[in-house]
């Protein structure tokens, strides 16, 4: 194949508007701002929220509730989660979810929840893991290692 005789197909591309060239184009002596006024100006622009002087609505508004900027956000798995893509005698760890798929972004960690049932044993290596969830996994003859 000839990449100099690739094009794209018909009805692809389409050709920019001009303006500022002449009264008989149709976008000639204003060039589409109108008349006068800060848009039609030189860099003119209004920011974004700017309502004209008037105090904006994100001001008017009351303010309620605090938004922590320290949260963590962790990433939820479930036993059921586990089930569906572990076999028996797995080892669980981040690398091993973020490559089964069960994980896409691992945020600031992953937690294991209890919801849903395992029946058999795994190696699990979380720092974060709900009491429910420990106990279930123990109580199918996995076993919990600690990681911090």
């Amino acid at each position: 194949m000839d990449l100099s005789l690739l094009r794209a197909p018909a009805g692809a591309t389409k050709k920019r508007k001009r303006v500022g060239r002449g009264d008989a184009s149709g976008h000639g002596g204003t060039s589409g701002k109108g008349d006068k006024g800060q848009k039609a100006r030189s860099g003119g622009y209004v920011r974004t929220g700017f309502e004209g002087g008037q105090m904006p609505m994100s001001r008017r508004l009351p303010k309620r509730g605090f938004r922590n900027p320290f949260r963590e956000k962790f990433v939820a798995v479930n036993l059921t989660d586990l089930c569906r893509k572990f076999s028996k005698g797995a080892v669980i760890d981040e690398a091993a979810l973020l490559a089964s798929g069960i994980v896409k972004k691992k945020g600031d960690g992953i937690k294991i929840l209890a919801k849903g049932n395992i029946d058999f044993p795994v190696t699990v290596k979380i720092a974060k893991m709900s009491q429910a969830a420990k106990a279930k996994i123990t109580a199918a003859g996995g076993s919990i290692e600690e990681v911090i």
